[in-house]
């Protein structure tokens, strides 16, 4: 009966048993290990030296606190405006005032130097910030103000500022386990004691265009209006040579009838007459004229011919 009850016993105690195996099982790993994200980077320490870094994302091995620490980072590309003197005063090379912000593209490209460096990723910006405000100050003091701000795109150079920029941040960064990607200007702008002056220099260069355009429209309307002027006078040159010559055709036409009515001066009067009949008798017309008057008297000639003439006596 002892043994069935110690049977009995364990059996009913087995569950029990076995949940705590899996929560002693549970701690020794939370203990004894550590995770890293596909999107971080780890940094070991034992007793305060740095060990080598875990072999990629995952679940590794490690020794509890206080023998080893772990520190992670994030390795994803960070955006960075800079968190002092963003939006400063920079002078150019021919002393005028700009207010000019940029930005950065970074990541942590080497943990272990990052951290031996920089510990933190806020003692980490606030060193990229002096770096930016330095190397911002240095860059764009080399240019020039119309090089930087043109109505004319082939003129500046922005994006060589740029370049320029985030090659002399990655000379720096480097050495502290950063990585610069690419830097960019958010902003640039003038005071408004500047921006005065720049409006000014701005309409008189427009002016200076706009007088050319105008300059050169003139001078083409003038060739066109001189063109066609010539062309005009040919026009008219030759309207008039044709007309010279269709005259004298008429002339020389109207000769030969003028010779003809010459030696039948009445004929060339009855055809005179009665052209002016045609004319003035187009369509049905009622006139009552004197058929004395000419071209009239054609149908009073008319008429006395038609009369019947007087029986002739024959005299016996």
């Amino acid at each position: 009966m002892t043994a069935e009850a110690n049977n009995t016993k364990i059996t009913r105690h087995w569950p029990t048993m076995l949940l705590g195996l899996i929560v002693g099982a549970i701690f020794m790993i939370a203990v004894f290990s550590f995770k890293i994200n596909s999107t971080e980077t780890a940094v070991v320490t034992t007793f305060g030296k740095i060990e080598e870094q875990p072999a990629g994302p995952g679940l590794h091995f490690r020794w509890p606190y206080p023998v080893q620490e772990i520190f992670k980072f994030d390795n994803r590309y960070c955006c960075f405006n800079g968190n002092v003197g963003k939006l400063e005063e920079t002078m150019t090379k021919d002393g005028q005032n700009i207010i000019a912000g940029i930005y950065i593209i970074y990541r942590i490209a080497d943990a272990k130097e990052f951290f031996r460096s920089m510990v933190t990723m806020s003692n980490a910006e606030d060193q990229l910030n002096n770096w930016m405000r330095s190397i911002k100050d240095e860059t764009f003091g080399r240019y020039e103000f119309n090089q930087l701000i043109n109505t004319d795109p082939n003129k500046m150079c922005l994006d060589t500022i740029q370049n320029e920029i985030c090659k002399k941040l990655n000379e720096k960064a480097k050495t502290y386990g950063i990585y610069i990607q690419s830097t960019g200007i958010k902003t640039i702008n003038v005071p408004k004691s500047v921006s005065e002056k720049v409006f000014e220099r701005m309409i008189q260069e427009r002016n200076v265009v706009a007088s050319g355009f105008r300059a050169a429209g003139e001078k083409e309307a003038k060739e066109i209006k001189i063109k066609a002027d010539t062309e005009r006078q040919v026009v008219l040159t030759d309207a008039e040579a044709a007309a010279k010559e269709i005259r004298a055709q008429g002339d020389a036409d109207a000769a030969k009838y003028y010779a003809v009515f010459k030696k039948n001066p009445e004929l060339a009067t009855f055809l005179r007459k009665l052209d002016s009949l045609r004319k003035i008798m187009k369509s049905r017309t009622t006139l009552v004229l004197d058929t004395d008057s000419a071209p009239f008297d054609l149908m009073k000639m008319n008429a006395d011919k038609l009369k019947p003439s007087a029986p002739v006596t024959e005299k016996k």
